[in-house]
């Protein structure tokens, strides 16, 4: 075991301080692109300014003879866009794969200054974050990078859920963690062939309501990953790492993909994943606030001063613990509100609507 003296320290001479605290970015949508595919690469100029996360992918979804194709094409992508405030990120393959040394060693040393974030799948363990962390050191020392890459893990397997808290505690690296629902499903043995979402099969039903056990009994549907969803936020919370919802396979169900990722939102994920064009505003509207929620939260700011006691607002107690929810709602306001101009103004509107509603104006 490592002292923890040196958990921040370099792990290879000359690479960069790791950092010490994660960054809170915006990243309400982490939207997947094939780097292979050259008309989706053309289209990464209008693509990108519409999404907090862009992230090539070489993983799944890619076939085999088109790895090479994907890693070339985000390098390509990489050296040919500026992102502005759009952070760019990628999938590499899986630890096992016999692509995955070639991923790091040409991403890094090609567009390691123009990379975020790398998400690592199926993570099994911290040896496997542990790995990446050495040579992620190495190969930024090689290139002389000045920032150090954070590392991303994808919760996809059985004994990654069982290992999720030392995941996210295994290094200065670790930016976030993702549900992988379709790999892990397939790990568990579940019995369920979707990606992401509900099951009619998982579910809850009423009681009889009379000597007929089928007449007048309503079912209600229930949610297959919200042990792991809440397990995952709860060891993102303790490292100080973020949580996101992974991918909803059915492209055509907009309501479910939004009831989804609301679940996933409310839960305390700060995004998701897009696989379509048709999620990213889906997943903008899900992962931003509601502008009255805000007006609420600073109301609530501003009348508890700094935090300690209790007042009554609308009949309703505040006190430190709902101080520091609002807290939460209001600081991620802020920062969203600082990249997208329509959202500051619906913030700002609906806090003096709420205003003038207080003082009767």
């Amino acid at each position: 075991m490592r002292s923890p003296k040196d958990f921040f320290a370099p792990l290879a001479l000359g690479a960069p301080e790791p950092v010490r605290e994660i960054p809170f970015r915006p990243s309400r949508m982490i939207h997947f692109f094939d780097p292979s595919n050259e008309k989706m690469r053309t289209k990464v100029p209008s693509i990108a300014p519409k999404v907090d996360v862009l992230l090539g992918n070489l993983e799944d979804a890619v076939s085999a003879d088109n790895k090479e194709a994907a890693r070339n094409g985000l390098v390509e992508v990489g050296k040919a866009n500026d992102f502005g405030q759009t952070q760019l990120w990628t999938r590499i393959n899986s630890l096992d794969s016999p692509w995955v040394l070639d991923d790091l060693i040409t991403l890094v040393t090609e567009i390691g200054d123009k990379l975020d974030v790398i998400m690592v799948p199926k993570v099994e363990g911290a040896q496997d974050i542990h790995y990446v962390d050495r040579l992620l050191a190495q190969l930024e020392a090689r290139a002389g990078l000045t920032k150090p890459l954070l590392v991303h893990a994808i919760l996809e397997t059985a004994s990654g859920v069982a290992n999720v808290e030392d995941i996210a505690g295994a290094s200065p690296r670790m930016q976030g963690i993702s549900l992988g629902p379709a790999d892990l499903a397939a790990s568990r043995r579940m019995k369920t062939t979707r990606v992401g979402g509900g099951h009619p099969g998982y579910l809850v039903r009423t009681d009889p309501t009379g000597d007929d056990v089928h007449e007048g009994r309503t079912t209600y549907q229930q949610d297959l990953w919200h042990y792991t969803v809440a397990r995952m936020v709860d060891a993102c919370a303790m490292h100080g790492i973020l949580p996101y919802y992974g991918p909803f396979g059915d492209i055509k169900d907009v309501v479910g993909c939004e009831d989804q990722f609301r679940n996933a939102f409310l839960l305390g994920c700060v995004g998701t994943w897009t696989l379509h064009p048709v999620q990213i505003d889906i997943a903008k509207k899900v992962f931003s606030p509601a502008a009255e929620d805000v007006a609420w939260a600073r109301r609530v700011i501003a009348a508890m001063g700094d935090g300690t006691g209790a007042v009554m607002i609308d009949g309703k107690m505040q006190d430190d613990a709902t101080y520091k929810q609002c807290k939460v709602v209001a600081e991620l306001a802020d920062e969203l509100a600082a990249r997208d101009p329509e959202l500051a103004a619906a913030y700002d509107a609906a806090t003096v609507s709420d205003s003038e509603a207080m003082t009767g104006e």
